[in-house]
């Protein structure tokens, strides 16, 4: 198993790599739906649908919304004068108000499992609050500052991804060298509160030593820290949420797409929370 993760990223690595920094804005924006989308077709298990046709229909479904968004709102018009369009900010901030709830379930699972067990329809949402706000965060934050400076969109891709890692290594190793208090035993067995406390001030740090080499003005580093505390925070709830979906329908990985890595929503289940909320902070502090 640790091989084939090795050997996984490995592959996975420079790819990921070119799609961020070398992609046109078009073709960046169709692998960012492509993603989604695979992670839309793991997400319709959760929603306890088996046949390919109705796995597929929620795959379709999800489709037309990312296309009717596209449609609305073209990679290259998301800016403009340098501030995101209100009406795509509007969608950030119902992705904030689902994160919230999504918190709510997490920490009240199994007690409020009812809330979104009673059918497909409430989970269908849920799927579609967690997976289309991200797709539209990779779009707003690749196409930033596009025509002045083709490279910085793809700099704030690398530093929410680098929140989620430093964030997911950080809990890891603090976890695993000081955990004793269970996080959410009937979630996620296996995180700790010293783990969470461990990940959010390695992501905290990240930040701080990017904003040190970035050369940002010293005066905004204590609002990029504390940005990063609920960044960090929320990119936990991702996981958990996840992991409370698998739980309730017997899963182990929610799929099996990458060899020793799981599924796609495997890999990026906190990156839903992280960067939908990442792109509502920038949108917020280009204001400033």
């Amino acid at each position: 198993m640790l091989k084939q993760r090795i050997l996984t990223s490995v592959v996975l690595a420079p790819l990921a790599m070119l799609l961020v920094f070398y992609t046109p804005l078009a073709l960046f924006s169709f692998i960012a739906a492509a993603i989604v989308l695979l992670g839309a077709w793991e997400w319709s298990a959760f929603m306890g649908l088996s046949s390919a046709k109705s796995r597929g229909g929620f795959v379709a479904l999800m489709a037309g919304i990312i296309g009717l968004l596209h449609w609305h709102w073209p990679i290259t018009s998301l800016w403009q004068s340098g501030h995101l369009q209100a009406d795509a900010n509007y969608v950030f901030t119902l992705a904030f108000a689902w994160w919230l709830v999504a918190t709510f379930l997490v920490f009240k699972y199994p007690a409020k499992a009812r809330a979104w067990n009673e059918g497909i329809v409430m989970r269908a949402v849920a799927g579609v609050l967690t997976l289309v706000p991200l797709w539209l965060a990779l779009n707003v934050l690749r196409s930033a500052e596009y025509q002045q400076a083709h490279q910085y969109g793809s700099t704030l891709i690398m530093v929410v991804l680098g929140i989620v890692w430093s964030a997911d290594i950080g809990a890891y190793f603090a976890g695993k060298n000081f955990g004793k208090h269970k996080l959410m035993p009937n979630v996620s067995p296996n995180k700790t509160i010293e783990g969470l406390i461990g990940g959010v001030i390695t992501a905290v740090i990240f930040v701080v030593v990017f904003c040190h080499f970035a050369q940002v003005e010293q005066k905004l580093w204590p609002i990029y820290a504390i940005m990063t505390v609920f960044i960090a925070l929320f990119s936990a709830i991702g996981d958990l949420l996840e992991s409370m979906f698998k739980r309730e329908v017997g899963l182990k990985d929610s799929g099996a797409c990458l060899p020793g890595h799981g599924g796609i929503l495997d890999r990026i289940d906190s990156l839903t929370a992280a960067a939908p909320i990442f792109a509502l902070c920038y949108a917020w502090t280009v204001t400033l």
